[in-house]
């Protein structure tokens, strides 16, 4: 009897080796992480895909087995980071916070923000409220990894810990630290959106996908991340697989951009694709008008454009929006030194505030004004990128 007990301590129920407790830990931790993100971020927070109700009901379940988080609250939470990004109201921007403090206590900032009853109620509609919400995962959230903690024990005995305790980080780390820190802070931008998201790599596989953030918070509702032919998203090939299972139902994907030719100016396909598209417009002004006229600038002066400070350069993409006072007077007074630098970034204002205003009609007029401005402009680079945006409309799916 005492070998039993000090073999079961020792090895747990199954006996196993390494081999399989690293197995079994690559198996539950990639469970959480589609958890997270194909049921409480994909469907219930931007509603891009549903689930069957048997599969949703497991997703739900292994969320508060692993991690303890209720889905009323995830979801609250992340829907006040978009709606307030980067800003004071944003619960865990490394632009407010730093990144140290994103990167480290992620975890703290999210439970801070999951106790504000206030933003329960104001994000976090739509979200399950059955007799199984109510009475077990959201008023007993400890309840789970506890049960989960007593299942790893029992198959792996004193190693059954070590796995629990990894498991326990794994979101922590992966999701409130790399997400919401580093893919805020490091890597490439598809879209010029107006926070500071970005790809952390194209393979989108150890986290399900949200390593590509960038792509995220320019098409929040759309099921799928991977926007470009060299991504991969291993969350939407899961989405897929349950799809033709009858598992799963798409409901939004990103549009993609159309362009007719023979636009003389631009109309209400024209416009309605500007909005759905705002970003992937900001971002060809960016690559196509002022990239080009900066290094003309730089020719023409005869230096080189690596010469100019790439923050600079970078800043040009938003007008300076993330500098601080010093650098942005800094970007104010190299602009000012370069006069058809100075013009396009003067059409690039312009072109953004456009799409903020409201009512369809001035907008329209607004942006035929813009193109014709921009066609008179005499620069080159600015005249192409008018009448190539004449022709944008969303495509049909």
């Amino acid at each position: 009897m005492t070998d039993f007990l000090l073999d079961f301590a020792a090895r747990g129920l199954t006996g196993a080796g390494w081999a399989t407790w690293l197995v079994y830990l690559l198996v539950v931790t990639q469970f959480t992480i589609f958890a997270v993100t194909l049921y409480l971020h994909r469907s219930q927070a931007h509603r891009g895909v549903d689930f069957h109700p048997a599969l949703a009901h497991f997703f739900r379940f292994w969320a508060w087995l692993t991690t303890a988080m209720v889905t009323k609250q995830w979801v609250a939470v992340h829907r006040k980071h978009h709606a307030h990004c980067e800003t004071e109201q944003d619960p865990h921007s490394p632009q407010v916070y730093g990144i140290d403090k994103v990167f480290w206590q992620g975890a703290e900032l999210y439970r801070s923000a999951a106790a504000n009853a206030a933003d329960l109620e104001k994000y976090g509609r739509g979200t399950p409220d059955d007799w199984l919400e109510r009475h077990l995962y959201a008023r007993h959230p400890e309840w789970g990894p506890t049960l989960m903690a007593i299942v790893n024990i029992a198959l792996f005995g004193a190693v059954g810990v070590a796995i629990w305790a990894i498991q326990m980080l794994w979101i922590p780390v992966w999701a409130a630290g790399v997400v919401n820190g580093i893919g805020h802070w490091w890597g490439y931008r598809n879209f010029e959106t107006t926070d500071t998201a970005t790809n952390l790599v194209p393979w989108g596989v150890w986290i399900g996908g949200e390593e590509l953030h960038n792509n995220h918070h320019a098409f929040p509702s759309s099921a799928k991340f991977a926007l470009r032919k060299f991504e991969v998203d291993i969350g939407w090939g899961v989405i897929r697989l349950c799809e033709k299972l009858g598992l799963a139902k798409v409901l939004r994907v990103a549009p993609t951009l159309d362009l007719r030719p023979n636009v003389h100016l631009p109309d209400t396909e024209t416009l309605k694709a500007v909005l759905t598209h705002r970003f992937q417009v900001m971002t060809d002004f960016f690559r196509n008008v002022i990239v080009p006229t900066l290094r003309e600038e730089a020719a023409h002066a005869g230096e080189s454009l690596k010469a100019t400070p790439r923050k600079l350069r970078r800043a040009l993409a938003d007008g300076g929006r993330w500098l601080d006072a010093t650098s942005r007077e800094k970007l104010t007074a190299f602009v000012r030194q370069r006069p058809r630098l100075a013009t396009v970034c003067e059409f690039r204002t312009r072109l953004a505030a456009l799409m903020e205003q409201r009512g369809a009609d001035a907008a329209l007029t607004g942006l035929q004004q813009w193109c014709r401005e921009a066609e008179a402009s005499g620069i080159r680079t600015l005249q192409a990128f008018a009448a190539r945006l004449k022709g944008y409309a969303v495509a049909q799916a």
